[in-house]
């Protein structure tokens, strides 16, 4: 590294200013579950309702029943889902640090397949498992033999606070436009308002995620279309059936 006081080289700011995408795999995926479940679920509750049922309250009480059910259900859902991976996780580390106290050897000759498997000949993988295991035996082997690190280790509350928060501001967005959106015409309003809301939400997770924008708001558009048109045709055929 430069000294302090020292301008980056080329070199250096090309390293400060990488950007790895998979560090974010551990929250985005929550939160973008979250906030297209609640924009999705919440809209097509409300749907449904508004199809079946022309009173402002019920829309609004379904709305807002739809956004504490969800919020709660995703972080629970989440918490316990991701701490079950972090479990399996763990159990497996402890597993690891077992053999590599009772068989070293084998651990060792272990970790070296692996590196020449990945095109190391031979003794140069010896080396630089040997070298790996002198500084963290266990490190060494939850990360190419197991797959685990740092970056995408479960962590199940940050999960749940993430699914949380993002559900209940993706289900405010229909609960207001269910307060505002003329009764007469309040599942068009529902629907346009959600899938301009999915649009954006699917633009800001590709961007986030570093993948093609074009296609996230395609797949979400889509699903999204589906699962509102299936809750309106249910709440249409309600209503024809106790009309």
């Amino acid at each position: 590294m430069p000294a302090s006081g020292e301008l980056l080289t080329p070199k250096y700011r090309s390293m400060e200013l990488e950007q790895h995408y998979i560090t974010r795999t551990g929250w985005l995926r929550a939160a973008v579950l979250g906030a297209n479940d609640g924009i999705l679920s919440t809209t097509s509750i409300v749907i449904g309702i508004a199809a079946a049922n022309s009173s402002r309250t019920s829309i609004v009480l379904a709305a807002l029943a739809g956004l504490v059910a969800g919020a709660m259900s995703m972080a629970a859902g989440e918490y316990v889902s991701v701490s079950s991976q972090s479990d399996t996780e763990k159990a497996d580390l402890r597993r690891e640090q077992r053999e590599l106290e009772q068989m070293p050897e084998t651990e060792l000759e272990e970790l070296a397949k692996i590196y020449q498997a990945r095109g190391l000949d031979p003794d140069l993988a010896r080396q630089v498992a040997t070298q790996l295991t002198r500084h963290n035996a266990l490190e060494a082997h939850a990360k190419d033999e197991l797959g685990i690190n740092e970056m995408t280790q479960a962590n199940p509350l940050q999960a749940a606070v993430a699914s949380f928060a993002s559900f209940v501001a993706g289900a405010a967005l229909p609960l207001l436009v269910s307060f505002l959106a003329p009764l007469r015409y309040m599942v068009w309003y529902q629907y346009l308002f959600s899938i301009g809301f999915l649009m954006v939400l699917g633009a800001i997770a590709a961007k986030a995620g570093g993948s093609g924008i074009g296609t996230g708001v395609l797949r979400i558009c889509f699903w999204g279309t589906v699962a509102m048109a299936t809750t309106a045709f249910v709440g249409y055929l309600f209503h024809t059936q106790i009309s």
